[in-house]
């Protein structure tokens, strides 16, 4: 496979599809290339030399369609172009496995910058950090204003019972990746169940909010939010809990994790929490449930990537120190509990 011609890309389909669906769009010969970063779904830029595209498609080989919906992460950001929200405009989307052997979907390339370490952060200054990472609370309280049944959305998922069934969920997770003790997990995770807070009225959530998952431009804007996979109709707190939770410094000197929190200018997490109340109205008084939640959440997510590496099922470097960092986020899990 040469460069421009990425695993999982059939530019040659691509391309056909494209003149079928939309003519006149592509101008010459295609080249592509995977971006880097992303978790799971796999990202492509495409280009005929004078425009940019991006295919979104699941992983190579992976057969769980539900995990990896196509369908929709193209719905919900088709359906928040109209609105104040910065997402790409899209394009197509294609369920037929024949062009590239898994559904996928096609939208405009939006340049910018998705920061993901303090050091990525120190050429912006403190003040321009703390002015982007504002407008991180200041978009999610677009999201949040968002009518879902306005835009067509009112299906999008089944808010009622939902932090019920994210606790439920997350510890299924846990449970299937369990092959050493973990000191406090079972505790904090009970707690969360005893202290269930009331759910406000819910709206669209996009389920995995941070600044890395954002792309801001040469101005400190959001461009456009990305990594729609975990998005769906529930609390908007929980999406309050996890941007709260990247924005406490972990005290690691090397982390595996994303985290601007040591940044200089970078706001502390009672300023992101005033002003997300501010701005959207919302009671925030039980955001300690939500940012406990959000470290009981990630410390699941990394157990499960320490069991895989147990496994020797992992590809990359940088797995090995995974493990160390689950009892960290259970230890942040339960002082926020206890401190409130």
């Amino acid at each position: 496979m040469s460069p421009d011609h990425p695993p999982g890309l059939d530019l040659d389909r691509l391309r056909g599809l494209l003149d079928s669906e939309r003519p006149g769009l592509v101008d010459g010969p295609l080249t592509g290339r995977l971006i880097e970063g992303g978790r799971s779904n796999l990202t492509y830029a495409v280009t005929d030399g004078t425009s940019k595209w991006v295919v979104r498609r699941p992983p190579l080989g992976h057969v769980l369609a539900t995990a990896h919906d196509m369908k929709r992460e193209h719905r919900v950001i088709s359906a928040l172009h109209s609105t104040a929200v910065p997402v790409p405009r899209t394009l197509l989307l294609c369920e037929d496995t024949e062009v590239l052997g898994a559904p996928f979907y096609v939208m405009d390339f939006v340049e910018g910058t998705p920061y993901r370490t303090a050091e990525q952060l120190a050429p912006l200054g403190p003040e321009r950090t703390r002015g982007a990472v504002l407008g991180l609370v200041d978009t999610l309280v677009e999201l949040h204003a968002v009518d879902p049944a306005e835009v067509g959305l009112a299906d999008f998922g089944r808010p009622e019972g939902f932090l019920d069934r994210q606790l439920r969920r997350w510890g299924k997770q846990l449970d299937a990746s369990r092959n050493r003790e973990l000191a406090g997990i079972d505790e904090l995770h009970a707690a969360l169940g005893r202290e269930l807070p009331h759910s406000p009225t819910a709206t669209v959530v996009h389920g995995d909010y941070r600044l890395d998952n954002v792309l801001i431009g040469e101005d400190d804007r959001i461009r456009a939010i990305l990594d729609w996979e975990m998005s769906t109709l529930g609390d908007p707190l929980t999406d309050l809990g996890l941007l709260v939770m990247y924005s406490m410094p972990l005290g690691l000197a090397d982390s595996p994790v994303s985290t601007t929190a040591t940044a200089a200018g970078h706001p502390s997490p009672a300023e992101l929490i005033e002003r997300y109340a501010a701005r959207s109205g919302r009671d925030v008084s039980a955001v300690a449930w939500y940012t406990a939640f959000a470290w009981f959440k990630l410390a699941v997510i990394l157990e499960g990537i320490h069991y895989r590496y147990t496994l020797g099922q992992t590809v990359g470097a940088g797995f090995d120190r995974i493990g160390d960092l689950v009892p960290v986020f259970i230890e942040h899990g339960l002082t926020t509990l206890q401190e409130g």
